[in-house]
């Protein structure tokens, strides 16, 4: 069971991503950065994204041991098969496909999670 804590640190995150990725958006289109300054406000956004990943850690260090293996199953089945999307895509762009951003990559790794999820549900019920 998800802890109304956990949901309210993973919105916060969230929240302060949003205002940091606005700050960046901001930056870069109406002021002219230079030098590191440039990097430095393309990573903003990333430093509430480092307390996403604390929180989902201390979140799964929460959870009793079925629900640990759940999620288990779910990162291998994520893990694995967003490797073998990303190298099969990959090859494909030698042969001429369109190249992709990797924004592309996380999205495909949750729908994959969320997949292995059901999926070890089903499978230890």
């Amino acid at each position: 069971m998800t802890s109304k804590r956990y949901l309210a640190e993973l919105f916060l995150c969230l929240v302060v991503y949003c205002v940091l990725l606005s700050l960046f958006i901001f930056l870069f289109t109406q002021h002219k950065l230079h030098g590191l300054w440039q990097p430095a406000a393309a990573l903003l956004p990333m430093i509430p994204g480092c307390a996403f990943c604390w929180v989902v850690i201390r979140e799964f260090r929460r959870i009793d041991e079925l629900q640990r293996k759940i999620q288990f199953d779910a990162l291998v089945f994520s893990f694995t098969g967003t490797a073998l999307l990303t190298f099969s895509y990959g090859f494909l762009e030698v042969v001429g496909f369109p190249s992709l951003s990797l924004f592309v990559v996380w999205p495909v790794m949750a729908l994959l999670w969320n997949i292995g999820i059901v999926w070890a549900k089903r499978h230890y019920q």
